[in-house]
C-alpha cells in the first residue's frame, strides 16, 4: 500500500485523539487535577493538567468523532474509489480514543514530574507520544489498527506535534515552542 493511503487511514483513525489532545490546553483551565498535591519533592501532575482541559479535550474529541461518523460513509466511498478503505469508526472507538489521549497525556505529565522535569520543559518523545500511546492502548480494548498505521503514527506524530507547538507558541497559547 502506498504511504499516502496509510497516512489517510492513520489520520482518519487518530483524528479524535489529536483533537482531544490539542484542544485541552486551549481551555486554559484553572483547577489542577492534582489539587496542588505533592508526591515527594514534586507535584503529582502540575498546573498544566486541569479539570477544564481534561473535560474540554474529551468532549471536543468526541465532537470531532461525531463529525467523522456523520461523513464516514461518503469518505469510505471516496477512499474505495482510490483502492483503499478507512478504518470504521464507531462511538466506542471515539470515546476510547478521546479518553485515552487525555489519560496518556496525564500519565506523561506524571512521568515528567517524577523525573523532576518542570512544566513546560521539553521531554523529547514523551511529550509527543504519550497521548498517542494512551489512545492506542485504550482503543485496543475494542479495535487495533494495522501495524502500518501504528508505525506511521509513531513516526508522524512527533513531527506534527513539534509543528503544532510552534504554532501554539506563535499564537500565544503556549509559553514555549516545544
Amino acid at each position: 500500500m502506498e504511504i499516502w493511503m496509510i497516512a489517510c487511514q492513520a489520520f482518519w483513525f487518530i483524528a479524535v485523539a489529536y483533537a482531544a489532545n490539542g484542544f485541552a490546553p486551549l481551555m486554559k483551565g484553572k483547577k489542577p487535577l492534582d489539587h496542588g498535591k505533592m508526591l515527594g519533592r514534586y507535584r503529582l501532575l502540575g498546573d498544566g493538567k486541569t479539570f477544564e482541559g481534561s473535560f474540554g479535550g474529551f468532549f471536543f474529541g468526541v465532537f470531532v468523532g461525531l463529525i467523522l461518523l456523520y461523513f464516514q460513509n461518503d469518505l469510505q466511498n471516496i477512499a474505495a474509489s482510490y483502492g483503499f478503505s478507512l478504518p470504521n469508526l464507531n462511538i466506542y472507538i471515539i470515546i476510547l480514543l478521546s479518553i485515552g489521549a487525555i489519560a496518556g497525556d496525564i500519565v506523561g505529565a506524571f512521568i515528567k514530574r517524577r523525573l523532576g522535569i518542570p512544566r513546560g520543559s521539553p521531554a523529547p518523545l514523551l511529550d509527543q507520544l504519550d497521548f498517542i500511546t494512551g489512545a492506542l492502548l485504550l482503543c485496543s480494548l475494542v479495535y487495533l489498527p494495522s501495524l502500518e498505521i501504528i508505525i506511521f503514527l509513531y513516526i508522524a506524530t512527533p513531527i506534527i506535534h513539534w509543528l503544532a507547538n510552534i504554532l501554539g507558541y506563535i499564537i500565544k497559547v503556549k509559553q514555549t515552542p516545544w
